[in-house]
């Protein structure tokens, strides 16, 4: 049976880790070489670094710190933020990155997950999609959940999948920072659509919330998550004994 993930992300902005309530109100919470350092010591399965204002700002993501980061870690890193062009991909993964998160930048350029795929394997092509109700529709929202696109999010998934995404990363804005636990029938609708890795993102806000993640969606392959993490509601190797002890495979040191 293949074990499920835990993920922590790093929100970067400035160079510090940050975290906020449905994407808004960000707060300083430390510096990302410290956290990545201690998650990938503290049995995280990956680690997930977004500059999270590289688009809005029409800017390259900061490489300096995501060399530092790499450098530190023994675990697979996941970088998203400002991912506009095959060049992008390129410098981000000479950076030390594993896999590449594409978000905006795919959505300006439809294009780009499939000439990534092809050039660097569908395996490191992650597409990171940030999704809010609109009107009782999935809709898949831009920069950073500032814009609204007006892309039904799930037939913009599969179109993705299509062209070589290997792993989605499903952001729900709804349940963001709220600690009220993951948006499980946003979850479900993707897990139907897509056969691809499935990483759940947005409102853990205990352990229960990831037991009835894994439980509720088995198709659902890793669980993401910033603040409980980051502030120390939740010990990751608590968690993931906890998860075992209830019948959840967990890669356990």
């Amino acid at each position: 049976m293949i074990t499920k993930r835990i993920i922590p992300c790093l929100d970067v902005k400035n160079g510090r880790v940050v975290k906020g309530v449905n994407f808004e109100g960000l707060n300083d919470v430390s510096s990302p070489v410290e956290l990545a350092r201690y998650y990938s010591r503290h049995g995280a399965d990956e680690l997930v670094f977004y500059d999270i204002t590289a688009s809005v700002e029409g800017r390259a993501l900061f490489t300096d710190i995501l060399r530092e980061v790499a450098s530190t870690i023994f675990i697979p890193l996941t970088v998203g933020g400002g991912i506009n062009t095959l060049e992008d991909f390129d410098r981000v993964l000479k950076c030390g990155a594993d896999k590449v998160s594409v978000n905006s930048g795919a959505i300006r350029n439809p294009s780009l997950v499939g000439e990534a795929a092809k050039r660097y394997g569908d395996q490191c092509v992650v597409l990171s999609v940030d999704v809010k109700r609109v009107d009782g529709v999935f809709r898949v929202f831009a920069k950073g959940g500032r814009e609204n696109t007006g892309m039904e999010a799930i037939e913009w998934i599969k179109r993705c999948v299509a062209n070589g995404a290997g792993e989605i990363v499903v952001n729900s804005i709804d349940t963001d920072g709220v600690k009220q636990g993951f948006d499980l029938e946003m979850l479900e609708a993707v897990c139907n659509a897509v056969s691809v890795p499935v990483i759940a993102s947005g409102g853990a806000g205990c352990m229960d919330h990831f037991t009835q993640l894994f439980q509720a969606l088995p198709g659902v392959d890793a669980g993401l998550a910033a603040s409980i993490f980051h502030f120390g509601e939740v010990e990751i190797s608590d968690l993931k004994n906890t998860l075992a002890a209830n019948g959840i495979p967990m890669r356990l040191r």
